[in-house]
């Protein structure tokens, strides 16, 4: 019995790995025609960051989430530090203008959990695949 429960802890631990490889995958290309709008930021706390982005064009609300992950990634370079944390995005479409509200910890080492990003690599994908920074 122990010895089943070890091996499926190894189990889940492979695949939280294999989801944390996914999640750094390129990108899709921004859509063409898009028109990316201001980026609002607010810090929270010393790592806590919010954005508000908005942008018209955008296929589904994954291209609005993108745009708030790169102005994280880009402010997250900007304060100094190397890597964030993806906490939660709430996106929505309001008169054809996909709107997006994200939060992010930032810090100087890589952060516990799934869903963190390499600020410089992001940054650099994001301008590979035409999406504007902060």
């Amino acid at each position: 019995m122990i010895r089943f429960a070890l091996i499926t802890a190894v189990g889940l631990m492979a695949a939280c790995t294999a989801q944390e490889v996914s999640r750094a995958a390129p990108r899709a290309l921004a859509p063409a025609g898009a028109s990316y709008g201001a980026i609002e930021t607010r810090l929270l706390d010393n790592d806590l960051v919010a954005f508000h982005v908005k942008m018209r064009g955008a296929r589904d609300g994954q291209d609005v989430a993108d745009y708030a992950e790169c102005a994280a990634a880009q402010y997250t370079l900007i304060r100094g530090f190397g890597f964030a944390r993806h906490l939660r995005t709430k996106t929505a479409e309001v008169s054809g203008v996909w709107q997006a509200d994200a939060i992010y910890t930032i810090s100087p080492a890589i952060p516990a959990g799934l869903r963190t990003i390499d600020a410089e690599v992001t940054v650099e994908n994001c301008k590979s695949n035409g999406i504007p920074t902060v």
